[in-house]
C-alpha cells in the first residue's frame, strides 16, 4: 500500500511520456513526472521516492526531499495566507503544506517561521500540518533504557534549561546546569537518557557511554583532531579549566576522562604538548 507523506520503495512498472509509473508490492501504481528523472529508467529498477497527494488528490511521487515526513515535526516557514489557513515551505517545488485554520495557536503570518507537526488528516487523507504541537507529544509512556541514545529536537528555552521532543514523540529536557554552551532552538541533536520522570516526561544529557557524559566528547575531540595540521591540538590534560571549556565546551574532568578512554582504545597519542591522532589506529 502507498504510503502518503512518507518515503516509498516502488519499483518501476511503466514508461509513459510525461514521466514513469512506480508500483508498491501490492500493484498500486504512481506517477513519478518526468521533471524527476535525470537518467533513464527501466521497468524493474528500484528506487525511493516520496508519495504526497496533488491539488487534485492525486498521489504523486518525487525525488525532492521535503523538510518532514508524516510523524515528523519541524520548523518550517510561511510563505502564503488564504481563507483556508497558512501555507509553508514544505522543501517541495509543486507542494506547499497547509496548517489549517483550526490548527494554528495564533494567527499565522507571511515569513514567520513556525514549529509544527506534519500528519495524514484523516477526513481527507491529505498531509497537513498543525503547530498545536502539545496534543501529538507524550501520548504513550516512553520505555527506554537510561543511557539510551535518541534524537531531541530543541524547541524552547526555559529557566531551566531547554525543552526538546524526543524521537517525535515524547517531552524532554536538557537542563542548563549540565550545559557548557547554549543550545539553538530549532536543532535536531543527539542525546542520551537520564530519566524516565514519573510523568513520562524524558531528563537528557547530551553525552552518555561510559559515565553517562564521555562518548559525545570522545566523538567531538576526534573530529577536531582530524581537521587539524598533522591531527594534533596543543592541548592536553594539564592545560587551565578555562581553556578545556573554551576549546570543547566541558569540563576538565569530562576531558581528561574523554582522552584516557581515547588514549586506552590507541585513538589518539598523548605527549606533554598535547594530543595527537593515532593514525595507525
Amino acid at each position: 500500500m502507498l504510503k502518503i507523506g512518507k518515503y516509498n520503495s516502488l519499483r518501476v512498472s511503466r514508461n509513459v511520456d510525461f514521466g514513469a509509473y512506480l508500483e508498491d508490492e501490492e500493484g498500486n501504481e504512481v506517477l513519478l513526472p518526468a521533471r524527476y528523472i535525470v537518467s533513464p529508467l527501466q521497468p524493474g529498477d528500484d528506487m525511493e521516492v516520496f508519495v504526497y497527494k496533488d491539488s487534485e488528490d492525486r498521489p504523486v511521487a518525487t525525488t525532492e526531499r521535503p523538510f518532514a515526513e508524516v510523524g515528523e515535526f519541524a520548523y518550517l516557514q510561511v510563505t502564503a495566507v488564504n481563507n483556508v489557513g497558512a501555507f509553508l515551505d514544505w522543501g517541495l517545488i509543486a507542494k506547499e503544506l497547509l496548517v489549517p485554520y483550526r490548527e494554528q495557536k495564533m494567527k499565522l503570518s507571511r515569513g514567520m517561521v513556525v514549529l509544527v507537526y506534519v500528519y495524514l488528516d484523516d477526513a481527507t487523507k491529505r498531509v497537513v500540518a498543525s503547530a498545536k504541537i502539545d496534543k501529538f507529544v507524550g501520548n504513550r509512556f516512553p520505555r527506554y533504557r537510561l543511557g539510551e541514545k535518541v534524537e531531541a529536537l530543541v524547541y524552547k528555552r526555559t529557566e531551566l534549561g531547554y525543552k526538546a521532543i524526543v524521537d517525535n514523540l515524547f517531552h524532554g529536557m536538557i537542563y542548563e546546569n549540565e550545559l557548557y554552551a547554549p543550545l539553538e532552538i530549532g536543532k535536531r541533536i543527539p542525546a542520551y537518557v537520564k530519566q524516565i520522570r514519573d510523568d513520562g516526561k524524558i531528563d537528557l544529557v547530551l553525552s552518555g557511554g561510559h559515565d553517562g557524559r564521555v562518548d559525545a566528547l570522545m566523538e567531538k575531540i576526534v573530529e577536531r583532531l582530524k581537521a587539524q595540521p598533522e591531527c594534533f591540538l596543543p592541548i592536553s590534560d594539564s592545560a587551565s579549566p578555562e581553556t578545556i571549556r573554551a576549546t570543547f565546551q566541558c569540563s576538565k574532568k569530562d576531558f581528561k576522562k574523554a582522552i584516557g578512554h581515547l588514549y586506552r582504545e590507541r585513538k589518539i597519542m598523548i605527549t606533554d604538548g598535547g594530543i595527537r591522532l593515532n593514525l595507525e589506529a
